[in-house]
């Protein structure tokens, strides 16, 4: 299966960005699979569900969420509708929307996404160690499932990487999202699962983390409550992480980085 997963759409431009070029992104490398974290996407807060139709409706499979899940309010009644729009799995009983979703792709092939949020410098949610590995439970990966992904939207390096040693071989993918700065630790983990440990975003990387620079700086400055952080408004970079599995073992047989368009270096794989 040919895998992209795409990092933090943040803000207009990089909705722009993701809208205008997945539909060739996904002619051009032949892709059986796209994921993409929008939890960004409003303004630099959250997810509008006329938002999640457009992504979906340019070729993404399934939408993950993380910390700014609930920023729009009117996305809680269309998780219910749509389950390709997913939150993480480790929110208490009871919250709305599904952690999971299993997706089919070409070939009558099904694919795995779960999305999984971290407690270090992050709420404090149930435990997503123990979730993840309830859900993966319930599936096998190359008999049930041909590819599994795990978007880990996370603050902390130490905890992602928890994550792809503790989950190596029993999953394709482990990313992380949240942090918008792409690592360069891209890599097939000894269990055969690919890895990195944050993605990057889909978003003006002249910028602070995709929010315009001057208001996000003075903040640390002068250590005071501002203005609203607006999302910079450049030419986005498309950042994302290209992963090629063995459809009968689920594994990964291949991983790259791809960026397109904006400021930061190009490449595709």
């Amino acid at each position: 299966m040919k895998i992209l997963f795409l990092g933090d759409i943040v803000g207009r431009s990089g909705r722009d960005a993701f809208v205008e070029r997945v539909p060739g992104l996904r002619q051009q490398l032949g892709l059986d699979l796209v994921v993409v974290n929008g939890e960004n996407a409003s303004h630099g807060f959250g997810l509008s569900p006329d938002m999640a139709r457009a992504f979906l409706a340019a070729g993404a499979d399934v939408i993950t969420l993380g910390n700014h899940a609930w920023d729009r309010r009117e996305l809680i009644p269309y998780l219910s509708e749509e389950p390709r729009v997913i939150r993480p799995i480790n929110f208490p009983p009871g919250t709305p929307g599904l952690g999971a979703v299993v997706v089919e792709v070409a070939g009558g092939r099904r694919a795995l996404v779960i999305n999984a949020m971290g407690r270090l410098f992050m709420d404090p949610l149930d435990d997503p160690f123990r979730a993840v590995q309830a859900e993966l439970q319930k599936h096998r990966l190359g008999q049930t499932v041909h590819a599994a992904i795990l978007d880990v939207h996370a603050e902390a390096t130490s905890e992602k990487q928890a994550f792809g040693h503790s989950f190596d071989g029993l999953v394709s993918l482990v990313v992380g999202t949240h942090t918008h700065v792409p690592t360069a630790d891209h890599q097939i983990l000894p269990g055969g699962t690919a890895y990195q440990t944050d993605v990057g975003m889909c978003g003006d990387y002249d910028s602070v983390i995709g929010m315009q620079k001057g208001g996000a700086a003075l903040r640390f400055w002068r250590k005071m409550p501002g203005e609203r952080l607006a999302p910079a408004e450049g030419e986005a970079t498309l950042c994302g992480i290209y992963v090629e599995t063995d459809d009968a073992t689920g594994l990964a047989l291949r991983i790259a980085p791809m960026r397109q368009g904006g400021r930061l270096s190009q490449i595709l794989p």
